[in-house]
């Protein structure tokens, strides 16, 4: 029975059991995090009870236990209790015990099409990330060879000229092929390798958060929201710092009054949670949501391409580098805007080998 269980506990549809009498009697782990629940909570409770606005989930029961025929629904919607609205592809099927044709009992598949629609653009995302990387590859290599001949030229001509207030042409030169070359530089982003260690991601956050208030003469109001049940991740603490940093510095700087601004921190543990073509048993999940302005509209399909940028003084770099840390973690960063409520997400999985 246990080989059972834990077949049921690591596949990523959401698989419930009900009696009779549509009181559920198993609900695995992929059910519990579709559902917001837990099995030990809702073992014995009635169908009803587990979503909110139950009409047409209820209706749907009840139709196959009583016709005992098989049924499909497509993107139905269901309202959790947390009051978050959900779409799923629901199949219901009778199980009549033996020698108990009209008292069957009722096996329930729930497969989560926002989901299925979310990785698809993930593994988009993900991909278009791999493309920007590459051509800014090839582009830094064909930008730092000609650079490196035009620094090497203007030093030697430097040594040849005999007036010295003409040498200040030639130190011109040097400083601005060293800005360009720097600026190649961290258009590749961060190209030391992981140091990875157990870390704890809330130490992370607080380190931040003091940074931030710092930064800010302490203006700044945080809203901390964790889950303490967290176990550490496997990641690199410096690169992990950096990433959180530009996030939330971000925030500080778009805000139109610091003073006014706040920023909530919260994490939760994601299970069965695909990223890219990759499922996870278990995924640690760190919102950071800020009041201020939001993404402008034009640039919400780019905000993680370097040099874009909405902000006169800003260089479009920190959001760029943050993706590609968290990608070399394993992970992924996401980004939902609107006024008042912009909401950056950090997936990282919660196991060395998965990242």
């Amino acid at each position: 029975m246990e080989q059972y269980r834990d077949i049921l506990d690591n596949i990523s549809t959401g698989v419930l059991g009900l009696d009779e009498d549509l009181l559920v009697t198993s609900l695995n782990a992929a059910g519990e995090a579709l559902l917001k629940t837990s099995s030990a909570r809702c073992l014995g409770t009635h169908a009803r009870q587990l979503v909110l606005d139950n009409g047409e989930w209820l209706a749907n029961l009840e139709q196959v236990s009583s016709t005992r025929t098989p049924l499909t629904r497509r993107g139905m919607p269901l309202t959790l209790h947390t009051g978050q609205e959900i779409h799923i592809d629901l199949t219901v099927t009778p199980l009549a015990p033996s020698g108990e044709e009209h008292n069957s009992r009722l096996l329930v598949e729930l497969q989560p099409v926002d989901r299925l629609l979310k990785i698809s653009r993930e593994e988009g995302l993900l991909h278009a990330q791999e493309t920007t990387r590459a051509v800014i590859r090839g582009l830094a290599h064909e930008i730092k060879n000609p650079l490196g001949g035009v620094r090497g030229a203007a030093q030697l001509l430097a040594r040849e000229l005999p007036n010295e207030d003409l040498a200040e042409y030639t130190r011109v030169i040097i400083r601005e092929a060293d800005r360009l070359r720097d600026l190649v530089d961290r258009l590749l982003g961060p190209h030391q390798q992981l140091q990875l260690s157990p870390l704890n991601i809330h130490e992370i956050l607080e380190h931040v958060r003091n940074l931030i208030l710092a930064e800010s003469d302490n203006r700044v109001a945080f809203i901390r929201d964790y889950d303490p049940s967290l176990p550490e991740i496997p990641g690199d603490r410096t690169q992990l710092i950096q990433v959180v940093l530009n996030i939330m510095r971000n925030a500080m700087q778009v805000a139109p009054d610091p003073q006014a601004c706040v920023i909530t921190l919260r994490t939760r543990s994601r299970r069965q949670f695909t990223i890219g073509t990759e499922l996870h048993r278990l995924v640690c999940q760190v919102d950071i949501i800020d009041n201020g302005p939001g993404v402008p509209r034009e640039l919400e399909h780019a905000i993680f391409v370097p040099m874009v940028t909405g902000r006169a003084e800003g260089t479009g770099l920190g959001l760029a580098i943050a993706q590609s840390v968290i990608n070399h973690h394993g992970g992924l960063l996401e980004c939902e805007s609107e006024p008042g409520n912009t909401r950056f997400t950090l997936y990282i999985p919660m196991r060395q080998n998965d990242a």
